[in-house]
């Protein structure tokens, strides 16, 4: 189970909303996109490109959303704020979504809370108490740096989605 997002415009929400599948289709059309934009910079060396309209926390999402409710986030950005009214499953359930306005709540609470602050106080243990997925991860001991890393990816992000007006996708895949 892997968390995606994907920055969609006004407009682009407010049609998904409406037609699911064609908001699959473009969001598909996109990261093959950006996989093979990504795979010929690494062939090709350093070079300035536009920000990516996808992304994912891979299998961090339910550890983000543990520490992030701790925090008393304002928004859910792992599970979205609500569901996109019929809509198929994406992976493991519908995609949810959030307007512009609280992608904008979420940039900002981001830009205050750091990945070390987030995490701080917190660890393995805990998760694995909390059944936090994937839970054999934490039963080991393993570090949050991982956690971390997702989450300090997640605050650009979300900064360029609102500094643009975009609202979001989520959903687990």
């Amino acid at each position: 189970m892997i968390g995606e997002y994907a920055r969609v415009t006004p407009a682009e929400l407010d049609r998904a909303l409406g037609d699911p599948e064609w908001a699959l289709e473009l969001i598909g059309g996109w990261m093959e996109a950006e996989a093979e934009a990504e795979a010929e910079a690494e062939a090709a060396g350093p070079a300035q490109s536009a920000p990516a309209r996808c992304m994912d926390v891979d299998k961090a999402w339910d550890a983000l959303g543990f520490l992030l409710r701790r925090a008393a986030f304002p928004v859910d950005i792992v599970h979205g704020e609500e569901a996109v009214p019929d809509a198929d499953d994406w992976g493991y359930g519908p995609p949810r979504y959030l307007t512009p306005e609280q992608v904008r709540t979420a940039a900002g609470a981001l830009a205050e809370i750091s990945g070390e602050r987030l995490t701080a106080g917190v660890g393995p243990e805990d998760l694995a108490a909390a059944e936090v997925y994937p839970a054999i991860v934490w039963e080991r001991g393993e570090s949050l740096d991982y956690v971390r890393e997702h989450y300090e990816q997640l605050r650009p992000f979300f900064r360029t989605a609102a500094d643009q007006g975009d609202g979001m996708l989520l959903w687990l895949g």
